[in-house]
């Protein structure tokens, strides 16, 4: 289940964008489980964040009160890894720019949005995520399985130190073990 944040001021607009996100298919043809919850209020989005982790958030840029990209920034500190996509009718070039190297949108989408534009870019936003956190992951499981070689060697040494040579081990021509006299 994957669970998406919609924010925009417009009650009609967050109606279309829930109907269409409810229907979202895999490559495949394959339903994706999703939750959609929409807010016409930015405050009460970041609230709702607060509480429950999303997986992407689709913010309109131009809301009273809080643009698109302040949202997606104060977003990002509650949950950096969610995907951020930011929609707009206008085309504001210093606004985009900011969403991209402030709030490091994943994508910005035009009003009005192709609906298969819309669901693709989820699709991929969604796949992005998962990757990151698989990677992310397997990440951790390295550090910790580094942590567990790292506390081997630390007691080898010990040992060495306590006594010089007992962890050498010396071999004889037929495979015995050589013991010093």
């Amino acid at each position: 289940m994957f669970y998406i944040l919609v924010v925009d001021d417009e009650p009609g607009i967050l109606s279309a964008l829930r109907r269409s996100l409810n229907n979202l298919d895999d490559e495949q043809g394959n339903s994706i489980p999703l939750t959609v919850d929409c807010y016409a209020d930015p405050i009460e989005a970041l609230k709702a964040a607060d509480v429950k982790a999303y997986d992407a958030v689709i913010s309109d840029y131009r809301m009273p009160g809080m643009n698109g990209v302040e949202f997606l920034l104060f977003f990002r500190t509650k949950q950096k890894d969610a995907v951020r996509i930011l929609l707009s009718g206008y085309a504001d070039i210093d606004g985009i720019i900011g969403a991209i190297n402030e709030a490091q949108i994943f994508r910005y989408i035009t009003k009005p949005w192709h609906e298969g534009e819309l669901k693709h870019v989820l699709r991929q936003g969604l796949a992005t995520r998962q990757l990151l956190q698989e990677n992310k992951r397997l990440a951790d499981m390295v550090r910790a399985e580094q942590a567990k070689v790292n506390k081997h060697e630390l007691l080898l040494a010990r040992l060495e130190a306590e006594s010089p040579g007992i962890t050498q081990v010396k071999w004889g021509p037929n495979g015995e073990v050589l013991l010093d006299e």
